[in-house]
């Protein structure tokens, strides 16, 4: 299981021209193969009249689902150079659209392959990558006299807390590196006098 993985920071488009052709590389975050799909599908939306939408994206933190199109190029020079890209720059749960408004001027396989690949490369550095870890969830049940004064402690060591809820008792749940559960329970028991319990959970990424 991959400890951690990077993604794309946020939506957004980067464009370039090469040899009097329009590059456009619409970038963002997919969670899954269909909101990958669904991005695809809105850009060739957004571009009915593009000689091309060509994309690839990656989902899944160990790179489990992988796809590339052509959308028309000659095979292998769109697709799977914006694909080799994203696995080269270690992203994931990422799709990538080339948009391309032909010029005039054709580019040769060699020129094409350079053209996807290098935009979808320029578009990750301007729209930046974010670090995401592998964490354990871990809900954490303290008394209501107790809880505010612990949120605190917990923010102020670094622990993500990823929501509170309020019952008879207050429950937090948090995220913790694997390597810290241990750890975790001998501070808890100090910063509570004992009287908090900690229950584990399945396991999710957050940003690192």
């Amino acid at each position: 299981m991959q400890e951690q993985y990077l993604t794309v920071a946020r939506e957004g488009v980067h464009e370039t021209e090469i040899n009097r052709s329009r590059f456009l590389c619409a970038l963002a975050p997919a969670a899954t193969e269909q909101e990958a799909q669904g991005f695809v599908a809105r850009i060739r939306k957004e571009h009915p009249t593009a000689t091309h939408n060509c994309y690839a994206y990656v989902v899944g933190a160990d790179a489990s689902v992988q796809k590339a199109s052509d959308d028309g190029e000659p095979g292998g020079t769109a697709g799977v150079p914006m694909l080799q890209m994203l696995l080269r720059r270690d992203v994931r749960y990422v799709a990538a659209v080339v948009t391309r408004y032909y010029g005039g001027v054709k580019l040769g396989a060699g020129g094409l392959i350079r053209a996807y690949g290098g935009v979808v490369g320029e578009a990750l550095d301007a729209l930046g990558t974010v670090a995401r870890r592998r964490y354990r969830l871990a809900t954490v049940t303290v008394d209501h006299q107790r809880a505010g004064k612990l949120q605190n402690d917990l923010r102020a060591t670094g622990r993500a807390v990823r929501d509170v809820s309020y019952g008879d008792a207050v429950r937090i749940e948090i995220g913790l590196p694997e390597a810290d559960v241990d750890g975790f329970r001998s501070w808890l028991a100090d910063a509570t006098a004992g009287t908090a319990t900690c229950e584990l959970g399945g396991e999710a990424y957050g940003e690192a």
